[in-house]
């Protein structure tokens, strides 16, 4: 009767300083980078935590620590919590998926209670302990919490310019996972300092930090430490110390590769064999990963909350002077909150107050009405697309008033561009328009624009790679058939990339072929054994194949590691259903209604359960609850019409 479905920092600013050669050309006949700054490129060079930096820099420690960097993630805390907490006011209701969310501290502890109602009666209640709070509190406060080691966001966060909650970024309009958005390395490495990440897994972590460090900015410090520690002191007043990156002392673009290995948000391609972990200061960031953002005309007032960079490459100020960086203005070391307005105003001077240079054309009453700062006219704040409630300096710097243009929509999708490589090549590119729209924008002509890439092939070694694009692409188009064509020529044992071979087992399994589905399943398990989802899809063909015991134990394995795991506890309930033991059945069951009350696969067992007990009424009202979430459910219909007929 049931069909068993899948578901699853750096030093004090100089104005346009330049340093030494970087030496970030290539080698004499070789490809291998090099750089004068001994921390960048040498493997053994470790990273010794900021604890370690404030031995010596204490000064500039206690002032960092006070900046957004430095305040970007931290434990969940009365005073790391910059959210207002008075009854009534931490209220949020997600009207589409028909939840409520109250946030509340219990003693030292902040929870977060997910609960829906039917009339004045509770009929669903989960609360999540949190763990962490994300944000320094300029803009928002998010939430984290860990599930043995695995990282998860919860749905509501402070929006602390608004003063209001509301739900995350991203959880709007339908689109909320609830408690099961996973914290990736993606994720973590912007927002903290680099975490203990347990390979083959997408969100466990070992060690998780409490604020973006030193390190992040100077790279590792381990061989500083040691030469500072063994001998005689540097005098940097005459030559640099190449133990350590010193950013002031970097070229312009390397300046800027740094800041934009995080305010250069959009879609990052990262190159083969590469990871978030690989990029160190002193590198061209396009050695580890090629940043992509979606192209548009018109619509030139709309930006992304951490898109610094790119709104600053636009602007004639960086194009024209090819020496601004960031640090052209900010101070790493101080938090914004901190620094004087005429840091900013004079860094502007220090070019448009020179002969030759375009002078600001304002009546000087005009500019009296403003106090003459540059900053309110030419970088207003701007609200963002992707952060509601929240509004940041726009760093595209630009002549106002542009009503016009501004007002003039987005008019046409122009394709993805790369803003820290003027030449991605060809399979670059298009991994970016598929990323695009696996994240954002689920539109069908980008995964045209992929192939279009994919198929300008450049030599033999691009198109080897090829493989396992076209499967992506194509298993985004839905077509398993392509999918699996490709498969066809490989072999799991030789897949590297877990990925991959997931694609190809949902290819086969969703065209009925559960046999060749196995070992692709298999083989992702087995290439990133802490990733649930995979294992739930190993197990769940397992199932499928009636090799019970197997998938069980499968099953098992990822409820040992994530009890909350919906679709495992689901899929471990029929099998008990299947061997009459309605007991266990009925109480995975229940808690997988327990941990989220729509979950359609779950809706149906129970309804079987509920039936084959001799409960028609309450297979009845499971029923009803599936079809008014999923109404599309032809099984669901049919099983209450032929409730009803009965």
């Amino acid at each position: 009767m049931l069909v068993l479905l899948t578901a699853v920092v750096c030093t004090l600013p100089a104005f346009f300083c330049t340093g030494p050669a970087e030496g970030n050309g290539r080698q004499a006949g070789g490809d291998a980078p090099t750089s004068p700054w001994l921390n960048v490129y040498d493997t053994s060079a470790r990273y010794v935590g900021m604890d370690v930096c404030r031995g010596c820099h204490p000064g500039i420690y206690e002032t960092f620590m006070q900046t957004g960097m430095g305040q970007s993630f931290g434990r969940a805390t009365r005073q790391k919590s910059a959210a207002d907490f008075t009854p009534g006011h931490a209220l949020v209701y997600d009207s589409v998926l028909d939840y409520y969310y109250r946030p509340y501290w219990q003693n030292d502890s902040l929870y977060i209670m997910e609960y829906r109602l039917s009339g004045r009666d509770t009929v669903h209640r989960l609360v999540q302990r949190i763990d962490y709070v994300v944000g320094s509190g300029q803009h928002t406060n998010s939430h984290i919490f860990s599930a043995g080691g695995y990282l998860h966001q919860a749905p509501i966060t402070f929006y602390t310019q608004k003063k209001r909650w509301d739900l995350a970024p991203g959880f709007e309009e339908g689109a909320s996972s609830r408690f099961r958005r996973m914290i990736q390395v993606e994720c973590m490495t912007c927002h903290n300092a680099y975490p203990g990440h347990v390979p083959g897994s997408e969100n466990k972590y070992t060690q998780v930090m409490t604020g973006i460090d030193c390190e992040r900015c100077h790279g590792p410090g381990s061989l500083h430490v040691y030469a500072r520690q063994n001998n005689p002191p540097v005098d940097t007043s005459k030559t640099p110390d190449y133990t350590i990156v010193n950013p002031k002392r970097l070229s312009t673009e390397l300046q800027n590769n740094i800041c934009q290995r995080c305010h250069l948000q959009g879609i990052a391609v990262l190159n083969d064999g590469k990871t978030f972990f690989d990029f160190r200061p002193g590198m061209k960031l396009s050695e580890v990963m090629n940043v992509f953002m979606p192209h548009y005309e018109g619509g030139q007032d709309k930006m992304i909350m951490a898109s610094h960079v790119e709104r600053m490459k636009k602007s004639d100020c960086y194009l024209q002077s090819g020496k601004m960086s960031c640090i052209t203005c900010h101070n790493p070391h101080v938090s914004v909150k901190y620094t004087p307005r005429a840091q900013y105003i004079t860094a502007c001077q220090s070019c448009h107050g020179n002969a030759g240079q375009p002078q600001c054309t304002e009546t000087a009453a005009a500019r009296n009405v403003r106090s003459n700062d540059c900053i309110t006219c030419h970088m207003p704040r701007n609200g963002s697309i992707d952060i509601p409630h929240v509004a940041v300096t726009d760093h595209y710097i630009r002549r106002r008033p542009l009503a016009a243009e501004e007002a003039k929509k987005i008019s046409a999708f122009l394709g993805m561009k790369c803003y820290n490589n003027d030449h991605p090549d060809p399979i670059t590119t298009a991994r970016s328009f598929m990323e695009f729209y696996e994240r954002y924008t689920p539109s069908p002509p980008l995964l045209d624009s992929a192939l279009h890439y994919l198929d300008t092939r450049a030599n033999e070694e691009a198109t080897a790679k090829q493989n396992r694009d076209y499967i992506r692409v194509y298993y985004l188009k839905q077509d398993y058939a392509r999918v699996t064509s490709y498969a066809q020529k490989l072999q799991p044992a030789a897949i590297t990339d877990a990925w991959t071979a997931y694609r190809v087992g949902e290819a086969y399994f969703q065209t009925d072929n559960a046999q060749q589905a196995l070992p692709w399943y298999q083989r992702a398990s087995a290439l990133m054994p802490y990733a649930a989802d995979f294992n739930n899809k190993y197990g769940t063909c397992l199932l499928a194949l009636g090799r019970t015991a197997e998938a069980k134990t499968v099953l098992q394995k990822v409820l040992q590691e994530l009890p909350n795991h919906v679709s495992a506890n689901t899929n471990i309930g029929f099998m008990y259903m299947q061997e009459g033991n309605n007991t266990m059945a009925y109480d995975y069951m229940m808690k997988a209604n327990a941990l989220d009350p729509d979950y359609e696969q779950n809706l149906l067992n129970l309804a079987v359960w509920h039936y084959t007990a001799g409960q028609p009424d309450k297979a009845r009202m499971r029923l009803e609850h599936l079809l008014r979430k999923h109404p599309q459910n032809e099984r669901a219909r049919a099983m209450l019409l032929d409730l009803d007929g009965k």
